[in-house]
């Protein structure tokens, strides 16, 4: 299975940028997967997950701004990103797991920079 990240960039504060994911397999085998996220000498983060039944979970800093989504059809994952601001600024990798004692697949990171 591979995970294809893509659609950082850079964006002014204020903006929006939609990331997506595209996974080689069929996305309804995955039992969660998730975006996370890595800023300069930080650990990386949770941003937001979806189950395999669609129900959605975000951390506190981007509820109301982020979204995440999918596309059973296409097989790709989304996280429309709005308002954004320069602390969101990191690299944004999302994974999938078949379930909670298998080892996750990692996609390669975007960008996404925030900056006036």
């Amino acid at each position: 299975v591979q995970l294809q990240a893509s659609g950082g960039g850079l964006v002014q504060p204020g903006g929006s940028l939609r990331l997506s994911c595209a996974v080689s397999g069929r996305i309804v085998s995955f039992n969660v997967m998730g975006w996370y996220r890595q800023a300069p000498g930080k650990q990386r983060e949770l941003v937001a997950n979806i189950t395999r039944r669609g129900k959605t979970d975000y951390t506190s800093s981007v509820t109301d701004r982020f979204t995440i989504s999918r596309d059973i059809a296409k097989n790709t994952m989304y996280l429309q990103m709005n308002s954004l601001k320069p602390e969101d600024t990191a690299v944004y990798y999302c994974k999938a797991a078949l379930n909670a004692r298998s080892v996750p697949y990692w996609g390669k990171g975007t960008q996404v920079t925030v900056s006036s």
